[in-house]
């Protein structure tokens, strides 16, 4: 059995973990078409997953209609989207476990058959063109500062629901990330032009979301590299700095997937004092490696807790990982399969 330091405790908000080995966001697509809806077989996914004081974050939740991603994506803006995902944090309390919900909005990606409005150009921080996709416009004013309610909405909604906290989605290319690169957003206001302007939005939603639920019950994601932005370092250690005062529970940042100035996330660990989740291909043994060197906190895995459920004690014992099936992620004919049929070590 391993000794490493990712199996020793750690403080993270209001919780104390067991180990150090989380579950990454991951979009299943296993939800209700019918309201977009947590159900059953969702509720006995995320508790097979859970172990004592260990921590799982959601799958990322739309927080309104407009940034639905798909039809089978569970959402936190509705009554009975609150009360269905009661039974998925039972289960994980059960365990003894912490459970945070991802907090989404996907900008530009969103789509216009979901917008009440109608409107074909999705929103962002900026008029941004992609090639084969519509051009989105640019958010107002107003706009914002109704986004900024709904995050603090969507943090009490999961919260009523059972979660410890809540995770705000400010990585992969999604509406916060769009606002901190420079390549998408050159707004003239106040919300761009310069790095502390490009930082507003993103740094009122955290303010927002610590007004409704507390800082050691929220974390944020961060990705710098995703959107290409001209220097991620100096970006991003802004934030950080300012963050560093509000004491979150953790920020968890993605690695690079491909070749940078920076190929790792040592300069931001250098600016953070705060807990620091790691997450990008990580394998049983460089996540010791890296939690044990104090690179960072803790690490969150995807694919290889998709198909072990019981990951941090086949980690933690050196027991054989059983290999995944990338063609059942997503939705399948059959949404057990990939899902809630991989089996635990013993069984």
């Amino acid at each position: 059995m391993s000794t490493s330091t990712a199996f020793s405790p750690l403080q993270l908000g209001r919780f104390t973990l067991k180990h150090r080995i989380a579950l990454a966001p991951l979009t299943r697509c296993r939800a209700d078409k019918d309201g977009q809806i947590p159900n059953a077989l969702m509720a006995e996914y995320y508790g097979q997953r859970a172990s004592d004081g260990g921590l799982l974050i959601t799958e990322a939740t739309p927080i309104l209609p407009v940034t639905r991603f798909a039809d089978t994506v569970p959402c936190i803006y509705t009554p009975e989207q609150v009360e269905a995902w009661k039974p998925v944090t039972e289960a994980v309390h059960a365990k003894n476990g912490v459970i945070f919900m991802q907090l989404w909005h996907i900008g530009f990606h969103c789509h216009p058959r979901y917008d009440p409005d109608q409107r074909n150009a999705p929103p962002s921080s900026s008029v941004y063109e992609r090639e084969g996709r519509p051009t989105s416009r640019e958010l107002s004013v107003d706009e914002l500062k109704e986004y900024v309610k709904a995050y603090a909405t969507a943090a009490k909604n999961a919260i009523a629901a059972g979660f410890d906290g809540v995770e705000i989605h400010g990585a992969n290319s999604y509406l916060l990330d769009q606002f901190l690169s420079d390549k998408v957003n050159t707004r003239t206001d106040e919300y761009g032009g310069s790095i502390e302007n490009r930082s507003r939005f993103p740094l009122e939603v955290v303010e927002a979301v610590i007004a409704a639920i507390g800082a050691d019950r929220t974390g944020i994601r961060f990705s710098p590299w995703a959107l290409e932005p001209s220097d991620p370092v100096a970006q991003w250690s802004y934030v950080l700095e300012r963050l560093n005062p509000l004491n979150l529970a953790y920020v968890h940042l993605v690695e690079p997937g491909r070749p940078a100035d920076f190929k790792d996330l040592t300069p931001f660990r250098e600016v953070y004092k705060g807990v620091l989740i790691y997450a990008g291909g990580y394998e049983a043994d460089t996540a010791k490696e890296s939690i044990a060197s104090g690179r960072c906190d803790l690490v969150a895995f995807g694919r290889w807790f998709i198909s072990n459920p019981d990951l941090p004690a086949r980690i933690q014992n050196d027991w054989k990982l059983t290999p995944y099936d990338r063609s059942t992620f997503y939705a399948a004919e059959d949404p057990v399969r990939g899902y809630t049929d991989y089996p635990n070590f013993e069984e």
